[in-house]
């Protein structure tokens, strides 16, 4: 599924990702845990095309060259983000944004697009099943939204995009137990034989909800450490400079 070779990338030549070597297998779980400045937006920022990175190494998505594929075609192939602090969009409707969305994926997949009847059975299902109130469909994109609000309405979106790699970047970070759980539930509800997940956190408390295949500790750029769920509880209970990680 991926594939990430020696990825180092720079921005304003400061070296963020030094040597970073990690390989995803259809249907795992991956969580990346690591101190502030580690790395782990970097790494989530380089996979899905944002500018302003010098990047050296390779990426391999489904056996394609990822770093040369402009951004909308990683989405239309699969790859997906959850946002740490989703954009607010003025003058764009919920609604029709994650319609387009989707009819723009299913597009390029060949798929037959879904009318406006179709799709709103969809999402009505979708938010119901997420405890999504309906009513937030009918306003501008994240405009107004409280953080948890913000963070479901990512969930929402992976849920009907249906991706094969989903990365999450702290997307439980600022929520209260009951959101916790949402997103949580909205993440275990798409996993699959077929679709894998990019979990950044800095919480154990998410992978309580989320049980990973693996846990990768990341620091100075690298991972310097790999286990499962044991050691992010050991991570909760005596932190990064206990352990002496990366040391």
């Amino acid at each position: 599924m991926l594939d990430i070779k020696s990825l180092s990338a720079s921005i304003d030549g400061k070296k963020i990702l030094d040597g970073f070597d990690l390989k995803i297998k259809p249907g795992e779980v991956h969580a990346i845990m690591g101190p502030n400045g580690s790395g782990k937006s970097t790494l989530a920022n380089v996979l899905t095309g944002k500018n302003g990175y010098e990047i050296e190494g390779q990426v391999f998505y489904e056996d394609k060259d990822l770093l040369n594929l402009p951004i909308e075609e990683r989405a239309q192939k699969g790859l997906f983000m959850a946002f740490q602090y989703p954009l607010e969009i003025a003058g764009v409707n919920t609604n029709n944004f994650l319609k387009t969305s989707l009819n723009t994926i299913r597009k390029v997949r060949g798929l037959k697009e879904l009318d406006s009847l179709d799709f709103l059975k969809l999402v009505k299902t979708k938010t119901k099943n997420l405890k999504i109130d309906e009513k937030i469909l009918n306003r501008q994109l994240n405009v107004g939204f409280s953080g948890g609000e913000k963070k479901k309405n990512e969930i929402l979106q992976m849920t009907i995009l249906e991706p094969k790699l989903a990365i999450l970047d702290e997307t439980d970070s600022g929520l209260d137990i009951d959101a916790l759980r949402i997103v949580s539930d909205g993440v275990n509800a798409l996993r699959s034989k077929e679709r894998s997940f990019l979990i950044i956190t800095h919480y154990q408390r998410l992978l309580d909800y989320i049980k990973p295949d693996f846990v990768h500790v990341l620091v100075n750029g690298k991972i310097a450490k790999t286990g499962c769920g044991e050691l992010a509880e050991e991570l909760e209970k005596v932190g990064y400079e206990r352990m002496e990680i990366g040391k």
